[in-house]
């Protein structure tokens, strides 16, 4: 007998453990599938969400590049109009040259950027709202006696 038959004990842990595998399986398939159905109702209800803050410069940049190479300048003639329209597409050729490599070496640093950039903004709002208040619950009482604005001066 050189192979060894698994005791009972043994062949039911294995089992056990064959089920618990199971289990853990189907439960992330399960949590999987949730998330996605939430996704998808989320998707429908709101629309697509934002991308990332380099998606939404590149759209940003092709947006302007779009409407730049579109527009049609009545300041310039017939003939200086698509001279002008070849500078505009040749600047917008250009900087479009320029940001893509930025974005696609540095598209981190865009998101970090956007929550700076949030974080200024909530610290702008905090600043202008304690202002306004002290503003707002300034003390209106009588003033001092003293020669303050709209107080007759004797010069006699």
């Amino acid at each position: 007998m050189s192979e060894e038959r698994p005791t009972t004990d043994a062949a039911q842990e294995e089992t056990a453990e064959e089920v618990r595998a199971a289990d853990a399986d189907a439960w992330a398939q399960a949590c999987a599938e949730d998330l996605a159905a939430e996704k998808a109702r989320r998707r429908a209800q709101y629309g697509t969400p934002p991308g990332s803050a380099a998606e939404e410069l590149r759209k940003l940049v092709d947006a302007v590049a779009d409407k730049l190479s579109g527009l049609q300048s009545p300041l310039f003639g017939a003939v200086a109009s698509g001279t002008a329209q070849q500078m505009v597409n040749q600047v917008v050729q250009q900087a479009k040259a320029a940001v893509e490599p930025v974005l696609e070496r540095n598209p981190d640093v865009f998101d970090h950027l956007a929550a700076a950039g949030s974080e200024l903004l909530a610290a702008y709002r905090s600043a202008v709202e304690a202002q306004e208040r002290r503003w707002t619950t300034r003390d209106t009482g009588p003033r001092d006696e003293g020669t303050g604005p709209g107080e007759r001066i004797d010069l006699d």
